[in-house]
């Protein structure tokens, strides 16, 4: 019985560790496509802040700093998409896939430029047991304060206006330009922390294909929770527990390959049985042009 509940114990820990970068990247994309903007760029905004995050703290020696470089770096990078999305009127598909290649290219050459070595970089100052404890509250502290600001704020209203009719908002006064421009970077931020985790929380480096696609589970993450922070992060913890139940099985026996493709299964399968039961925001991925 001691030995079950340990084990029980166990994966409800590990599923905090896993859904924890699930649940930033979900919430950047919520507050994205709230907006209108298809967020499809999560996966690069994860590795952008990983990257330098690692690369601020080895060369400081304070992981703090490093997070903070982290986050600059997935603001910047969901700006470039933002401007794309907003002002160019380019296909939001488009511009998030070129931002996933381009920050995958980047840090792998990154690597070589900074560490002389590719695959990964050297290990850094990272935050330790109490940091990663601090990371994980603060996600769901986020959540909880996401979830207000967009149905309890004026800020809030404007965004939703500006995902389901943003000709309408305008009438009403509201930039709808410059409000889905801000959302995608403010989410760019908040996404960011899910790859500072993995780098200076569950780890203390930077490796090539560390972020896992974690960005696109993300994005299921916010279909699968109706496009609400409490329900993306309900849905990161539902993806997080099959990633986390991957390595239990895995000690029992079960095939690697087979416990590996667990929680994308599951993302397939969550994201199946919701198709066309849930309605995204009407104006999410069609770009605005004023008349």
């Amino acid at each position: 019985m001691n030995a079950t509940l340990a084990t029980i114990l166990a994966i409800l820990g590990l599923t905090l560790v896993k859904a924890t970068p699930l649940i930033y990247a979900a919430l950047g994309g919520v507050l994205s496509e709230r907006s209108g903007v298809v967020n499809i760029g999560l996966e690069g905004i994860l590795i952008a802040g990983a990257f330098t995050a690692v690369v601020v703290s080895g060369a400081t020696g304070s992981p703090l700093l490093g997070a903070l470089a982290g986050i600059v770096a997935g603001m910047l990078l969901a700006a470039i998409l933002a401007f794309a999305a907003t002002r160019l009127g380019v296909d939001q598909i488009v511009a998030g896939t070129g931002v996933n290649i381009a920050a995958l290219a980047a840090a792998a050459f990154g690597l070589v430029l900074v560490y002389h070595q590719p695959g990964a970089s050297h290990e850094v100052p990272a935050f330790g047991r109490s940091g990663e404890t601090v990371l994980i509250v603060l996600a769901f502290v986020a959540a909880a304060a996401l979830h207000f600001v967009l149905w309890r704020t004026p800020w809030g209203l404007r965004v939703r206006a500006c995902g389901e009719d943003p000709s309408a908002a305008e009438a009403a006064g509201i930039d709808a330009l410059r409000t889905r421009f801000w959302a995608v970077v403010i989410g760019g931020a908040i996404a960011s922390l899910g790859g500072v985790y993995l780098s200076l929380a569950e780890l203390d480096l930077y490796s090539d294909g560390m972020t896992a696609g974690r960005g696109f589970i993300a994005l299921a993450a916010v279909i699968f929770g109706r496009w609400t922070p409490l329900g993306a992060t309900g849905a990161a913890l539902f993806f997080g527990f099959f990633a986390a139940l991957q390595y239990s099985l895995q000690r029992a026996g079960v095939p690697t390959e087979l416990m590996q493709a667990l929680p994308y299964l599951a993302a397939l399968v969550a994201l199946a049985g919701f198709a066309g039961r849930v309605r995204a925001p009407a104006s999410d991925g069609v770009p605005y042009v004023r008349p």
